[in-house]
């Protein structure tokens, strides 16, 4: 047996599993328990950040750029994660798995982008770079099976969320503001056929871009500080929601090549609102978030009243979104992932080393043959050497 292979074995065999980034993961299946050991955020600097843009969206680019990008991110992201590890004294001998999304660049699924014929999406930052970088056996690439398998590659979260954080008796609503919004809907009968997920439309992405675009040097709006001294426009909120995204039926995904600068523009022009202030524009885009979340949360099959809500993602950090949510759907009890053990800055990389678990120790999570929720597992291996 190739000894790969044959370590490969050995840790899917083990009682427990150490993945990156960073935690303890026993059992499998509806046995899954996750203790986070370590976890940090290493933000991009200035050329990581400038590089990926140069390609992040984008209908045409330079194919060149693209491939040395796969290479060289990947690179990176091994980088970090050894700086990682030494800076928490972890040899990397002794981590199992690393867990790797990548860097999402574009996502395209059927419903939403004209002129394709299959669903994709491609993440950069190949694992087996990751792998070699680190010394560690890496899963990654995740999305395609999901894709292969009938889905549209997003959103995933739905698997670890009903691991994870169904409770009996208890409706529950998984909310992770990224981004995207999305949500999963975990029923207190913990029914599979029953759990729900799925976008809702813009969550951080277009506030953030409008950011960088009237406040050089800023990459977000902190506090929601720019958002609190402007004003909501309702001739601009209300063109902004006509996109025939918000019309799709349930379950369904997007991304920023759907909503961007270039949309916010046509619907200034439609909406006569071209003189609008930057501040002005950033409350509006924040609650046009805001409103597009609760919209979906209130349409969602199974919906109830007073469910309980755990905000996860960027967005629980924008107090002045998070505020017009819970006024938006009152009769809802709020909570953040952080009262579950699991750190809502942590639960993305929680669920992506979920997932590598699964593919490793566990099997196939089900949730009925339902359009868009297949049942596979997911996550492609690569070897250090």
């Amino acid at each position: 047996m190739n000894d790969n292979i044959r370590k490969l074995y050995k840790i899917s065999s083990k009682k427990s599993r150490l993945i990156v980034g960073l935690c303890n993961i026993s059992g499998s299946g509806a046995k899954t328990k996750v203790a986070i050991k370590n976890f940090t955020t290493i933000p991009y600097n200035d050329t990581i950040r400038k590089n990926i843009l140069d390609i992040f969206a984008k209908p045409t680019i330079e194919f060149k750029k693209l491939s040395e990008l796969n290479a060289w991110l990947a690179i990176t992201h091994g980088n970090m994660i050894a700086s990682a590890l030494k800076q928490w004294k972890i040899k990397p001998a002794s981590v199992d798995i690393i867990a790797s999304h990548g860097q999402t660049v574009f996502h395209a699924p059927m419903a939403i982008t004209p002129g394709v014929s299959v669903n994709s999406t491609l993440q950069i930052g190949d694992g087996d770079h990751v792998a070699v970088t680190t010394g560690i056996i890496t899963l990654s690439d995740f999305r395609q099976k999901h894709i292969a398998a009938g889905g549209e590659g997003a959103p995933l979260a739905v698997y670890g969320d009903y691991l994870l954080f169904s409770k009996k008796k208890e409706d529950r609503i998984m909310l992770n503001i990224g981004g995207i919004g999305n949500f999963t809907y975990l029923p207190g009968s913990l029914q599979r056929d029953k759990v729900f997920v799925t976008d809702t439309g813009p969550g951080n992405t277009m506030i953030d871009q409008a950011v960088r675009q009237f406040y050089p040097g800023k990459s977000f709006d902190k506090d929601s500080t720019i958002a609190l001294s402007g004003n909501v426009n309702k001739a601009l909120l209300s063109e902004l929601k006509k996109n025939l995204f918000f019309n799709l039926p349930f379950p369904k995904t997007t991304g920023p090549e759907q909503f961007n600068l270039s949309y916010l523009r046509d619907c200034q022009k439609k909406s006569g609102t071209e003189s609008l202030t930057a501040e002005n524009i950033i409350a509006t885009l924040t609650r046009f978030s805001a409103e597009t979340i609760c919209e979906a949360i209130q349409r969602a099959p199974g919906k109830k009243k007073r469910q309980h809500i755990f905000f996860s993602g960027g967005g629980a950090h924008n107090p002045l979104m998070v505020r017009w949510i819970k006024e938006l759907v009152p009769d809802c009890i709020f909570s953040t992932t952080s009262s579950l053990g699991v750190d809502g800055d942590a639960k993305e990389a929680v669920l992506f080393a979920v997932l590598a678990n699964e593919a490793l120790a566990g099997g196939n999570t089900t949730f009925g043959n339902r359009h868009n929720v297949p049942s596979v597992s997911m996550g492609k291996v690569s070897f250090p050497k």
